[in-house]
């Protein structure tokens, strides 16, 4: 028998092999190379271009979202400027980060000031790409870069779509006010987005396994703005044979209409994300990050936004592997925003 066979070569410049331009695609991606703050391992600045190249190997017909390429998507250029000032900025917080925070050091504390300033700079940078592509009416993403760098995609969307809650998939709270003296610290993004933007009417976390003792005091002192769904409690209720589902349900209920999706790759196993910059034992597989997107999906919420951080790759060369996960989650991510935005037949 004679068959003929497309391959569907996708062997364009673009992500996913793509050739789409920003102003053709209907989701457009930030990238953000940005790790100023990383306090175990750097190298998560290096993750968009990871991401990149890794996403050509990807096929393009998704076994849960379709073809999400079809509606075209378009990573913007990297941003050589924004990576050189991330660098400095990285070169002036290892000492900081070496003695654990500045102290009472003058140099230090200039140091950490010095920081702090350039995160706010990352922050304006994202915030202006993101209000362009928003206001064209496009699904807009970050692709970090560590987790502090959607900020400026959050106010964004916070300012034009008030009311919104924020879904974050992460090993870590990220609620504390500073961290080692960076107020834009990695581990301050969600602290930050809760106590500046107003726009950000809830925050679920899921898969939360590492924090200190004032965030949880936080999240308790505030169960009308924070859920949290930690990851050991989630473990115990799987193994007494509680169903997955019915747990995706709660966390979806606990949603309202609107969502932004905020995944720090990290919420998943490390087996996953080996390199990233705070692995954690435990986390959600691939197939339960998969079905938590389908469920919020399922469950009538409309995407408006979306990050995907803490992609870093194997700096010997030895293996793409994290990228290769991390562009895979970020296909279905895609897919599932886009099929959250289109109407329902009744």
């Amino acid at each position: 028998m004679n068959i003929e066979f497309d391959p569907e070569t996708n062997d364009g410049p673009g992500i996913f092999g793509l050739r789409f331009t920003p102003e053709e695609a209907e989701t457009v991606l930030i990238p953000v190379p940005w790790d100023a703050t990383a306090s175990y391992h750097p190298g998560t600045a290096r993750g968009p271009e990871a991401i990149l190249a890794a996403s050509s190997q990807i096929d393009l017909e998704d076994l849960d979202v379709g073809r999400p390429d079809e509606a075209g998507i378009a990573l913007l250029p990297h941003p050589a400027a924004l990576a050189a000032a991330g660098a400095e900025a990285r070169r002036l917080a290892e000492p900081v980060l070496a003695a654990l925070g500045p102290g009472d050091s003058p140099a230090l504390l200039q140091a950490a000031e010095a920081v702090n300033a350039a995160c706010a700079s990352m922050n304006d940078h994202v915030h202006a790409a993101a209000v362009r592509w928003i206001d064209r009416g496009r699904l807009v993403e970050v692709v970090g870069g560590d987790h502090s760098t959607p900020f400026g995609l959050i106010r964004a969307l916070a300012e034009r779509r008030p009311g919104f809650g924020v879904l974050q998939l992460d090993a870590h709270a990220d609620l504390r006010p500073a961290y080692e003296g960076f107020t834009w610290s990695h581990a301050s993004i969600m602290h930050n987005v809760l106590e500046r933007l107003p726009g950000v009417s809830r925050l679920v976390q899921i898969g939360v396994r590492d924090l200190g003792r004032g965030e949880r005091q936080c999240i308790e002192a505030a169960p009308e703005r924070i859920r949290t769904f930690y990851d050991p409690a989630l473990r115990r209720r799987l193994h007494a044979g509680e169903p997955w589902r019915r747990i995706l349900n709660e966390v979806v209920d606990a949603l309202p209409d609107a969502v932004y999706l905020s995944f720090d790759i990290d919420g998943l196993d490390p087996s996953l994300c080996p390199h990233t910059g705070t692995p954690v034992p435990g986390g959600l597989s691939f197939p339960e990050a998969v079905s938590l997107l389908r469920a919020v999906v399922a469950g009538g919420r409309r995407i408006v936004g979306f990050d995907l951080c803490e992609t870093a790759p194997d700096t010997s060369g030895a293996t793409d592997w994290d990228a290769n996960v991390a562009m895979r989650l970020l296909y279905k991510m895609i897919g599932f925003a886009l099929r959250s935005r289109t109407p329902r037949r009744a």
